[in-house]
């Protein structure tokens, strides 16, 4: 606790000295989640079209099986109109969809971050399933490394979501090229320990995924929420801006709405927090839900 505080008042402190929230504007911030939950079920070109709408210039790439035929046209359509390909949805191993991305990421000759998520090693102790992930993730990383690609760890419950758990994975595998990938609507648990939590992750962390924020959110279904709607993730977001860490931020259409809805929606609460950060209204950092 007394070490809580103690970066508490470090935070303050960063505060005073003002904020960086330059990574949460829109044009440079990531949509994710938006290929397979969009009601609208747009085709590539739509989809960029739809960001070019809302200027955003960056796309984190999730897909579903239905969507390997058109990987190709993905890209195509996203660098025509201007769109980065930021990060792209990994496999949890070197199969043929993995090596598929990888060969087409070689042609296109782009480099987005490779996120991904294996399930929890059935080993019995700790120093058993890291061992067990890092094996599982290694071939991953070096074929990433290969393609000129970082690879990140995605947050996704269970053990091998545990921020603790993917740092010792990190460690264990020893490889720079490797980092970790947070999301907000994945970390309901450590809302409470977040600026402890967080200054641990920042030295791994390449991306980082936001969303509203509320105690206890997936019990009360609240999971996923527009940004600015809930109440925790103003102090969350106002932790970040003020640890010193800067780096790609991506925003959700995690429900299964019109993806352009679900975006503006949360592109308003974004510009409304940080508004509010610039202009010194603080989120509250010693306050944390009890």
């Amino acid at each position: 606790m007394k070490r809580l505080w103690i970066l508490v008042f470090t935070l303050f402190g960063a505060i005073a000295q003002g904020r960086d929230t330059a990574m949460f504007q829109r044009g440079k911030m990531a949509a994710w989640c938006i290929v397979p939950f969009d009601s609208i079920k747009r085709g590539p070109v739509q989809r960029a079209e739809m960001l070019n709408r809302l200027g955003i210039t960056r796309l984190a790439y999730d897909w579903r099986a239905e969507h390997i035929p058109t990987f190709e046209a993905e890209v195509d359509a996203m660098t025509s109109h201007g769109i980065e390909i930021s990060a792209w949805w990994m496999p949890s191993s070197l199969d043929e969809t993995a090596l598929k991305i990888l060969d087409l990421i070689g042609k296109k000759q782009i480099h987005p971050q490779l996120w991904v998520l294996i399930g929890d090693p059935a080993n019995p102790d700790q120093e058993g399933k890291v061992k067990a992930a890092a094996e599982q993730i290694r071939p991953i990383a070096e074929a990433a490394k290969k393609s000129g690609c970082k690879l990140g760890l995605y947050n996704h419950g269970g053990w091998f979501g545990e921020p603790d758990n993917q740092m010792a994975i990190l460690k264990e595998l020893g490889m720079p090229e490797v980092g970790m990938v947070y999301n907000f609507h994945h970390g309901h648990s450590h809302i409470e320990n977040f600026p402890e939590l967080f200054e641990r992750m920042k030295p791994h962390l390449i991306a980082l995924n936001i969303n509203g924020m509320v105690a206890h959110g997936p019990e009360t279904d609240r999971k996923i929420i527009p940004v600015g709607s809930g109440d925790q993730e103003k102090r969350m977001i106002e932790i970040v801006t003020a640890s010193g860490w800067v780096g790609p931020v991506g925003i959700l259409c995690h429900l299964d709405q019109d993806a352009e809805l679900v975006l503006r929606g949360n592109l308003a609460g974004i510009e409304r927090i940080t508004a509010e950060l610039e202009a010194g209204n603080s989120g509250g950092l010693d306050a944390p839900p009890k």
